[in-house]
């Protein structure tokens, strides 16, 4: 699998990301095949948050052997230093671990969010102490809002973004350049979201996919295509859907991955023409 270089961190990742949603609610059989598959296959960068369910007490034991072969990101949901400072340490005792490679402020929202978690008091000054403590290497950021993405940038010196990157939102939305443009322009480690996702599932359709909260991409010819768009433009990694079956589909596309060709973009605008964004701008 290609590696490709994390911003400024300097850290040298695979262009597939092991997000821990894959191991949430698994066996810890199911964890531990899941994460050596991985290995196997190349995936060197996982990522993972308290939010998500039992994934960091599964991902934990199952990621232990290989740790020093890795990088390993988390993320904190709380606003506020203190609160941020103590999950910081419960997760990194869940992981089994002494240090995060890169932590972030996880889904900055609102502008009221990116207030609080930079305003005195706020989470990023947990982060900055850690990283002095050498609990954490890096700090970043994810975010559904572009506009709130934009500004965290312009107010602080983040290492990476985590941030949706996909086919639809770009087409039908103009939603993703205008934040990875202004990532690039700070050398900041870029890593995508939501590269296999369509639209919302409709109102009480049946979830095949339970993990994803979203309507995912599930051919293989269209997630192929979706896929490759997110990892042609200027990304150090993408995170693929927490179900098992569309994560190992996605290693498959990787494994192989080309650029899009001008063809298969049209190819792909016209399968993106008349979904409706999981995100917009605001208006």
């Amino acid at each position: 699998m290609q590696n490709r270089r994390l911003g400024k961190t300097g850290l040298d990742v695979s262009i597939m990301t092991f997000g821990g949603i894959v191991v949430m609610d698994a066996t810890p059989d199911e964890a531990s095949r899941a994460v050596s598959e991985a290995i196997a296959r190349g995936v060197n960068y996982f990522d993972v948050a308290p939010s998500y369910g039992d994934a960091e007490l599964k991902l934990g034991p199952a990621l232990e052997p290989y740790r020093s072969k890795v990088s390993l990101a988390c993320k904190t949901g709380k606003r506020d230093r203190d609160g941020a400072a103590a999950e910081l340490r419960r997760s990194l005792k869940n992981l089994r671990t002494d240090r995060f490679d890169v932590y972030q402020l996880h889904a900055l929202t609102t502008m009221e969010d990116l207030e609080q978690v930079l305003g005195p008091g706020g989470a990023l000054e947990a982060c900055i102490k850690a990283r002095d403590e050498g609990l954490i290497r890096f700090i970043g950021f994810s975010a559904h809002s572009a506009e709130v993405a934009l500004a965290a940038m312009e107010r602080f010196a983040f290492d990476t973004i985590l941030f949706p990157i996909n086919y639809v939102l770009y087409e039908e939305a103009g939603f993703g350049p205008q934040v990875v443009a202004a990532a690039r322009e700070r050398d900041m480690g870029i890593l995508a979201l939501k590269a296999m996702a369509r639209t919302n599932w409709p109102e009480g359709a049946h979830r095949a996919q339970p993990k994803c909260w979203y309507q995912p991409v599930t051919d293989p010819r269209e997630a192929a295509l979706a896929l490759r768009f997110t990892l042609s433009e200027p990304i150090a990694t993408a995170v693929p859907p927490g179900d098992a079956s569309l994560f190992r589909l996605a290693l498959d596309i990787a494994d192989g991955f080309t650029p899009l060709s001008d063809e298969e973009r049209s190819e792909l605008k016209t399968m993106a023409r008349g979904n409706t964004p999981i995100f917009r701008l605001a208006a």
